[in-house]
């Protein structure tokens, strides 16, 4: 436990061994004073940023090239994992044969593929995904279960900049 002050926002955080753990940026106190809640950046976070920072000028978000439907939305069709309703054309989805929501001539809609696993964690919402992505560098592939008309189908799926 550790105060967090006005002024040393930014500062350390460090572990009874001394060790680096986070970067402190803020307390939640309701009475003003150096007593609440304190949160930091985890040092392996800080890590990943400053060296894209660094190299790029930039942090660059690793994407799969999906358009999701809302959580509730998936929930309410009785899916546990994240719906795709499009792929960007060209994406690493595309290429590497996701599908999106699609509607026949008849008007039939078929529901598109449902994202279950991506590289081994299981997903149940759009921000799962998003967390194990950013563990992941662009360029790269991530492995990605889907259900696709019940059955289990396991794609590598190159991973691109995420458009901004």
């Amino acid at each position: 436990d550790a105060a967090i002050n006005p002024g040393n926002s930014g500062g350390p955080l460090l572990d009874s061994q001394g060790k680096l753990i986070g970067v402190n940026t803020m307390i939640l106190s309701p009475s003003g004073a150096s007593s609440g809640v304190g949160f930091a950046v985890p040092a392996d976070t800080v890590r990943r940023v400053v060296n894209q920072l660094i190299r790029h000028g930039k942090v660059i978000k690793p994407s799969l090239g999906v358009n999701c439907a809302a959580d509730q939305q998936a929930r309410q069709l009785g899916l546990d994992g994240v719906l795709v309703l499009s792929v960007v054309p060209g994406s690493g989805a595309d290429r590497a044969g996701l599908e999106g929501v699609s509607k026949s001539a008849w008007g039939e809609v078929s529901l598109g593929d449902e994202i279950v696993r991506v590289n081994g964690e299981e997903v149940k919402s759009a921000e799962d995904i998003i967390s194990v992505l950013e563990l992941c560098e662009v360029d790269t592939l991530a492995k990605v279960t889907v259900r696709r008309k019940g059955k289990l189908v396991s794609l590598d799926v190159p991973l691109q900049a995420r458009a901004e």
